[in-house]
């Protein structure tokens, strides 16, 4: 079965497979102004790592993305603070909340594998969806909620949260199309620093192969997001293919 030939497969051979695909996350998920999270744990599910070494890893990878994605972003006049603010001040304590608690594994795992999935079903089927008309102001209420819910989550997982914010901000017209990128990136960028730091000890437990890890995030990334440029329509077709790996992996992990 593929699972045992994974599981006896070189460690280095792993390593350098693992890198190619948080590459490839990577550039598909920055074209849109996301930081590959989800992707990225998904890669590790499918080579077994446990869980107590994928939520801080991913919160790393994020970073390092993510920060590319926002000066980018907000370089090129696609952020809105008054937009970004409520969801933040809420998400960004809800985050380090999150990071510090270690949830139990066959929890963490049901829960890691339903965030998979939905981001499979989110990328899939909002991967051509374009907003660029006229955009209704934000309730600061409903934001803080919103925004400490999905805070919650991202520490708790390991994701960033803009994979959860993003389709909101386009379904409820808070924001326009490359707007919502550019809020969404520094929102995954505050709220990975934050569940980060709500844990820093389990920077310790960060593998080896991040050597190779991040400098294929960060490369992937800065590819990801000078293809941005291109249209949000023609982005979509290229980053659907990203959901085949988020639905494998979180198969594989339910069923671990």
């Amino acid at each position: 079965m593929i699972s045992d030939q994974i599981s006896h497969m070189n460690p280095a051979t792993t390593a350098i497979i693992i890198a190619a695909l948080i590459f490839i996350v990577a550039v598909l998920y920055s074209t849109v102004g996301h930081a590959g999270a989800s992707g990225y744990l998904a890669a590790m599910a499918l080579f077994g790592i446990t869980p107590l070494v994928m939520k801080p890893t991913a919160l790393v990878l994020n970073i390092i993305v993510a920060v590319i994605g926002t000066v980018r972003f907000y370089r090129a006049g696609f952020f809105s603070w008054k937009v970004f603010w409520p969801f933040a001040m809420a998400s960004i304590p809800a985050s380090f909340i999150g990071g510090s608690l270690n949830l139990p594994v066959p929890i963490y795992k049901s829960i890691v594998g339903i965030v998979l999935l939905y981001s499979a079903v989110r990328l899939f089927f909002s991967a051509t969806r374009a907003h660029d008309g006229k955009v209704k102001p934000v309730p600061i209420v409903l934001a803080l909620i919103i925004g400490a819910l999905i805070g919650l989550l991202s520490g708790l997982t390991g994701v960033g949260g803009g994979i959860f914010l993003s389709p909101i901000l386009l379904l409820m017209d808070w924001a326009k199309t490359r707007e919502t990128s550019g809020v969404a990136v520094t929102f995954i960028l505050v709220n990975s620093i934050a569940g980060l730091l709500g844990h820093v000890s389990s920077l310790a437990v960060v593998p080896n192969e991040i050597i190779y890890w991040a400098p294929a995030a960060l490369v992937g990334g800065w590819i990801g997001r000078v293809g941005s440029g291109r249209s949000e329509v023609a982005l979509g077709s290229s980053y659907a293919s990203a959901p085949q790996m988020s639905s494998a992996a979180s198969s594989g992990i339910v069923s671990s």
